[in-house]
């Protein structure tokens, strides 16, 4: 089973020791809400608690593998491309979960883009929601 495949159960199942094997200590997160990534593993576990609570009707609708360049170093890796569909509070979104693997087959960079834009800005609020309840984040980053 590949490593796309492995994460895929993982998030089906929402089994968040899985994701914790397939993910480097050193992951790094980046989202379609925030700037500068999410890093490390602690970190991007808790962010996936909060998106698995977060999504309605998550579903993956795709799968398409090869090689990219990630955001850190500019070096070709392996990689694979997972489309999504699901919704946060009755919006619909449409989406790409693009995973680079290193040399052990982990998850080193993890990139998230999603549409439209109304999409993008309720899974923005209810993710930063998620992320202060859960203590990730501080209450100031809401203002």
């Amino acid at each position: 089973m590949t490593t796309a495949e492995r994460f895929r159960a993982a998030v089906d199942s929402r089994d968040l020791t899985a994701l914790e094997d397939l993910f480097t200590d050193d992951i790094r997160f980046y989202s379609p809400v925030k700037f500068t990534p999410f890093e490390g593993r602690p970190m991007v576990l808790g962010l996936f608690g909060v998106l698995l609570r977060t999504f309605e009707n998550f579903r993956y609708i795709g799968h398409y593998a090869g090689t990219g360049e990630t955001s850190a170093d500019g070096i070709a890796s392996p990689s694979a491309v997972l489309l999504f569909r699901a919704a946060v509070n009755g919006k619909q979104i449409h989406g790409i979960d693009l995973l680079h693997y290193d040399e052990d087959g982990r998850i080193k960079e993890f990139t998230v883009m999603v549409r439209p834009q109304s999409a993008v800005h309720a899974l923005g609020e209810a993710v930063l929601a998620g992320l202060i309840a859960d203590g990730l984040l501080p209450q100031s980053a809401n203002q």
